[in-house]
């Protein structure tokens, strides 16, 4: 009979479930929001009678306790979740798209293995969905995101008012047209963009897997399913270097070591391969098929955004007695990682949007510039200035008779103030722009993924990138090996393999008879067994796998058994240590085999060591070291190896005077550097730490703490025996696109998951913290009173980079948000490591709200993706953790280094051009409404149009738009000269080239011109009315023309085709203008001086006035171009 599954009852309260006794000591640990499962009105119920099983380790519930107790002792703060943010609150509900039932808050489940039918409440199909409309949305979405805007929302409400007849002022495809243009080009864009986004989605959710399955079939109990029809419960089985497809407890693994790795590098951002292990009772089974013959289940904790904690337990029932096994982080399988080694079987927890990925990443947000918020505010000026000189023209009429179709009337005629066309001018110019940067040569392969927000390149302020495969390559060098009194480095590495090769052969051989050795060979002797020594601890000390694979000659069997260098590669939790084993390899001393109780090396000699394994303390972020205690087979030797952290290490080796300056010298030129020491211990004493340890790791409560106190007892005065320098290599002309940042005035800000001791390597490696700068490392904070001192510590300091961890970083936005940013934002540098992707969204939406500044966030992996879409402008970067991030960016690029040639010179170009475009586009409709009200106010206020039909069409589209358009090629200095001068970015970043000033300088240059081409052409005319719209447009027409002449700073030579084209345009369609033109009028000389002399008295003086600007007070530019 099975037993009935757990359920919740009102209130959250647990009712009657076996597994609540081994979840009630983590539970303890676990913050409030766990706590709700204990019962209410009481403590949790005491756990005691834990017995040592078979093996020496805890069993029944009692053990799962001890485990759980261990696993929660340290839980790091959860970050905030934000109001708004309602991707990371996932609930059940009846289906995916539907809101018809509401969804409750998330809550533990049971899970039976490979029973997805026996299920306590709803859970979401694993689809993933980066779209920002769905099929019925997408239309109103999209209208909804253009008419919010006040411009497009004004010529919506022009054009419709244009069927009714008393409103009507000319031809409907006036208004329509240039509307109807504007929208088609929106709608087809995001539709291109959600069509690629569609297929990407589909790419990853018809990826097929195994399942297995009680119908035995071809294929030994296995079905295929898509990743879209896998459902909790499944038991799945991913194969090496596939993606995990959901959430899931690690039950099985082909390995003969009993365990996998795991990259989570799209996860956390660390390239570092993780350990995992299988459930024990699951892996014992003799075949994956018993899974489905065996009646268990797992409990676990409801969804969450904690990618670094779980908290679990495992049950079988039919066994006697019932086995339970406490479940960790160590047993857990997330989605979007990547098996690394072996095929493994898991059975899924969390699918869909309660995924732990998917709830770290934000809903894409469709993005809009300053640059637009900016011109959107400036067309609600010129919207005032309507409705005044409408209102003005009706009031100086003394609002006679039906005065308020009148004022809608005018409206209507001076609605030129507002141009239509300038919508469409700007996105044309964004097409451009992403066309040049397309085409730039000098950083190719760049993609302009979101072509709507150019102009945000050229005014960031601050720009927040990650490290590992951003600014580094993810590939570590063995750099420096100190001893003390001798350092080898690169150049040197050669008497470095001589010393091991001596070493080994003295031992193959019998010393020659003699005398006694010399001083000189009691020298190098001494050295050779110095080298030999940290040599030997650096191959033993680590935690790395050697795997051999078949490589086309040798099978895999083959290859393992004769150690084949060929076939071999190494697998491990840091590429740090992958790299110091390589170095030893390369010196002689090569590890060639290892399991969970022991070591092999392979001597110059070919010799085989063999060391058994006999205790393994691995690296947590909190002891900043790893040890291992190792017997060598061949003298019965007892080895304590220990390397971590020189901060650690000091307080552990005994007494030098050379540690902490070495050190010193290392980190500041960029280098990891790693403590190596040793203790030899005698068999009484390793027997004595054992029973002590194993004492330790039995108890119930402080754990950790009785653990740790027991390791301590060893490290005390251990042997230094060297010191390693490791350099994570940077990306190319990482240093110099850097300082050319820093020189543009944006501060950079380093948002990684890595360690602090890495981070802080990095940051010095790459110049983001220069030398002449001091480094305020922020101390590990858990309370409001620990960061309240921290921070006035820190705000002592002056002119210092800050690096902070995330955990800190929580603390202090939780009760300091104010003042840490405030401080934070004076630094030159910032760096913040330990930080999960939700932080980094919410460190750059903080960075925007206190700030008012734009942000700019570069990054390369799936853990990037959250901070890239919260960003005022993405850029990805496509590197070895795949194309996630450069997907999800508005910019992709293929190398760091083309980001400083993207800013400084394609992002201030479109700023300026943009700017330059935009204001001359409003002055050329100021212009005309000018002339109207002139006009008007000439001939009685009367609203009667000065032009008409095709005149009023052909002043903004054929007459004149090529000219002005071709603004969007115009640069004020060359691009070298932007790159060598990267001061030039500063003057943007003010918003100069388009603020409320240059907007009232071209205002006032439209009215002075409009007024003088009105009131020259009415003082000019003769006796016929057409001879002033002759003369008026031509002269407009030519001024126009001519002011994009005194506009340009560079020509190009579609400039000078675009003036001549457009000029040529406006003679040729004279002859079929008769109806507003008199065509015999403009062959008359009188005509031609006429144009002439208004032409030349409203662009004279500007002229004259932009000479003497630029003689007296030049541009900041002038010298560079000279």
């Amino acid at each position: 009979m099975v037993r009935p599954c757990p359920s919740v009852g009102p209130r959250g309260r647990l009712r009657a479930w076996p597994g609540a006794r081994e979840l009630a000591p983590s539970l303890r640990a676990r913050p409030a929001r766990c706590r709700r499962l204990l019962p209410r009105g009481g403590a949790a119920p005491a756990v005691g009678g834990a017995e040592a099983g078979p093996g020496g380790g805890p069993s029944g519930a009692g053990g799962a306790a001890a485990k759980a107790g261990d696993m929660t002792d340290n839980i790091p703060l959860q970050p905030v979740r934000q109001k708004k943010r309602m991707d990371s609150r996932p609930r059940t509900g009846c289906c995916e798209w539907l809101r018809c039932c509401g969804r409750g808050e998330p809550r533990p489940r049971t899970v039976w293995l490979g029973h997805p039918e026996k299920r306590d409440q709803r859970y979401p199909r694993n689809v993933i969905n980066n779209q920002k409309y769905n099929l019925f949305t997408f239309l109103p979405g999209v209208l909804f995101n253009q008419f919010k805007y006040f411009f497009n929302l004004y010529f919506l409400l022009l054009a419709c008012s244009q069927f009714v007849p008393e409103m009507r002022l000319g031809a409907l495809y006036t208004y329509w047209v240039p509307l109807g243009f504007v929208l088609a080009v929106t709608i087809i864009r995001e539709a291109v963009e959600e069509i690629r986004c569609y297929v990407r989605d589909k790419e990853v959710n018809s990826q097929v897997y195994s399942r297995l399955t009680a119908r035995v079939c071809f294929f030994a109990g296995t079905v295929k399913v898509k990743s879209a029809n896998i459902q909790v419960g499944d038991l799945i089985i991913v194969e090496k270097n596939q993606r995990v497809p959901a959430d899931m407890i690690f039950l099985r693994t082909s390995e003969k070591n009993g365990s996998c790795f795991l990259r989570t590098d799209q996860l956390d951002g660390e390239t570092d391969w993780k350990l995992r292990l299988p459930v024990a009772c699951t892996q014992r089974l003799p075949t994956a098929a018993d899974l489905l013959q065996i009646r268990s289940y797992v409990y676990a904790e409801e969804p969450n955004i904690d990618i670094h904690n779980f908290v679990g337990t495992f049950t079988r029932e039919d066994s006697d007695p019932p086995i339970s096994e406490s479940l960790s982080i160590e047993n857990a399988l997330w989605a979007g990682t990547v098996i690394a080694s072996g095929t493994v079987v898991g059975v899924v927890l969390y699918t869909g949007r309660e995924l732990r990925s998917v709830m770290n990443t934000s809903n894409p947000r469709s993005k809009i510039g300053l640059f637009d918020l900016e011109v959107n505010c400036l067309t609600k000026i010129l919207f005032g200035a309507l409705v005044v000189v409408s209102l003005v023209m009706v009031a100086l009429q003394h609002f006679a008779g039906r005065w308020y179709l009148q004022i809608i009337r005018f409206l209507l005629l001076f609605s030129n103030i507002i141009p239509i066309s300038l919508r469409v001018n700007l996105d044309m110019g964004k097409i451009v722009y992403s066309w040049v940067i397309r085409r730039d040569s000098k950083i190719p392969g760049t993609v302009v993924r979101s072509s709507t927000i150019p102009e945000q390149l050229g005014r960031i302020s601050y720009l927040l990138t990650d490290k590992t495969g951003t600014l580094t390559q993810n590939e570590m060098v063995f750099k420096r090996l100190h001893l003390g009194t001798v350092a080898y480095g690169l150049d040197s590495m050669d008497e470095v393999q001589s010393h091991i090769f001596s070493i080994y052969t003295q031992q193959s051989q019998d010393p020659p008879a003699q005398k006694g050795p010399t001083l000189t060979t009691k020298v190098r002797r001494t050295m050779s067994s110095r080298v030999h020594e940290a040599v030997k601890a650096i191959a033993l000390c680590h935690n790395v796998t050697p795997v051999y694979e078949s490589n086309g000659v040798t099978d895999q069997a083959e290859a393992e058994k004769h150690y084949e260098d060929s076939c071999r590669v190494y697998q491990a939790s840091s590429p740090d240590e992958v790299a110091l084993v390589q170095w030893t390899e390369s010196v002689g001393l090569t590890l060639v085999g290892r399991d969970q109780s022991s070591m092999q090396l392979r001597t110059p000699g070919d010799q085989i060591l063999n060391f058994t394994i006999l205790q393994i303390f691995p690296f947590t972020y909190e002891s900043k070291r790893m040890g291992i205690i190792v017997r060598d087979e061949s003298t019965g030797e007892i080895t304590f190896y220990m390397k971590g952290a020189d901060v650690v290490m000091a307080g552990i080796v005994q007494y030098n005077d050379w540690l902490e300056e070495e050190c010193g010298n290392m980190a500041r030129e960029g280098l990891r550097v790693l403590v190596v020491a040793k203790k030899s211990l005698a068999e009484e004493q390793y027997q004595d730490f054992e029973a002590r340890y194993v004492q330790a790791k039995l108890s119930v409560h402080d754990r950790s703490l009785k653990v740790a106190t027991v390791i301590e007892s060893l490290e005390m005065e251990m042997e230094l025996l060297c010191l390693t320098g490791v350099e994570d290599q940077l990306q190319a002309d990482v240093r110099p696109t850097l300082e050319t940042l820093r020189n543009a005035g944006i501060k950079v800000w380093m948002l990684t998951g890595d360690k602090l001791e890495t981070a802080t390597c990095t940051a010095k490696n790459a110049h983001l913290v220069t030398r002449n700068q001091d480094i305020h490392v922020f101390r590990l904070v858990t309370n409001r009173g620990e960061a309240h001192l921290e921070l006035n510590a820190f705000r002592r300091k002056h002119d210092c980079a800050l690096v902070i961890s995330g955990d800190s970083l929580e603390v202090c936005l939780k009760y300091y948000e104010y003042e840490f940013m405030e401080l934070a934002c004076q630094c030159p540098a910032v760096v913040c490591c330990r930080c999960a992707p939700t932080q980094k969204a919410q460190i750059v939406r903080l960075l925007q709200e206190r700030t008012g500044k734009l942000t700019c966030a570069v990054g390369d992996g799936g853990n990037d993706v959250s901070m890239i879409q919260e960003s005022d402008c993405g850029v990805g970067v496509e590197g070895k953790e795949g194309k996630q991030a450069s997907l999800a960016a508005d910019f992709s690029v293929t190398q760091f280094k083309h980001l400083g040639r993207l800013l400084v010179v394609h992002g201030r170009n479109s700023y300026k051009r943009s700017a330059a475009l935009s204001q001359f586009v409003i002055h050329r409709s100021l212009c005309i409404s000018t002339m109207q009200a002139v006009f008007s106010s000439v001939f009685y206020f009367a609203s009667v149009p000065l032009y008409q039909g095709f005149l009023i069409i052909g002043y903004s589209t054929i007459y004149t738009m090529f000219p002005v358009f071709s603004l969007v090629l115009d640069k004020d200095v060359k691009s070298e000269v932007a790159m060598l001068y990267p001061e030039l970015y500063k003057d943007l970043l003010k918003g100069r080239p388009l603020s409320y000033k240059t907007f009232l300088i071209w205002v006032l240059i439209s009215i002075y011109q409009g007024s003088t081409i009105m009131y020259g052409a009415l003082l000019l005319f003769e006796s016929e009315f057409v001879h002033i719209v002759a003369i008026s447009f031509t002269s407009l027409i030519l001024t126009e023309l001519l002011m994009v002449a005194l506009t340009i700073q560079t020509w190009h030579w579609l400039m000078t085709v675009a003036e001549l084209l457009s000029l040529a345009c406006y003679i040729a369609s004279l002859v079929f203008l008769h109806e507003f033109i008199d065509v015999y009028f403009i062959a008359t000389l009188s005509f031609l001086w006429k144009v002439s002399v208004i032409t030349l008295v409203s662009c004279l003086p500007l002229y004259v006035l932009k000479y003497l600007r630029r003689r007296f007070s030049p541009p900041s530019y002038s010298k560079l171009t000279s």
